[in-house]
């Protein structure tokens, strides 16, 4: 299994943020074809200090090829647009093998 990982730093305005992030992105994620299931983490704290982040997202595939079909789809696209229209000053993505 492969998993898909979004970073976002603290925005600027939270709330626009938030809104646009949980209303317009969100939903469009779920719709990419193989995603097998999606975990959001609102980042609350940091061991040591302030936190850098707000949100991490992680999007799970059967598989390296399974993700790359789903980001190359007509959904896929349309997400990566969307991400690009709002965060992309604010997003770090990688992906990882996850291991059991």
């Amino acid at each position: 299994m492969v998993k898909l990982i979004a970073l976002y730093r603290k925005p600027a305005d939270f709330e626009a943020f938030d809104e646009h992030y949980h209303n317009v992105h969100i939903p469009l994620v779920k719709k990419i074809p193989g995603l097998r299931k999606i975990e959001l983490t609102k980042i609350t704290g940091a061991p040591m200090g302030e936190a850098r982040y707000h949100v991490m997202a992680e999007m799970y595939y059967d598989s390296l090829d399974a993700m790359n079909a789903g980001n190359a789809s007509t959904e896929g696209r349309a997400a990566a647009k969307d991400l690009m229209s709002f965060a992309a000053d604010v997003v770090t993505l990688f992906y990882g093998e996850v291991k059991e």
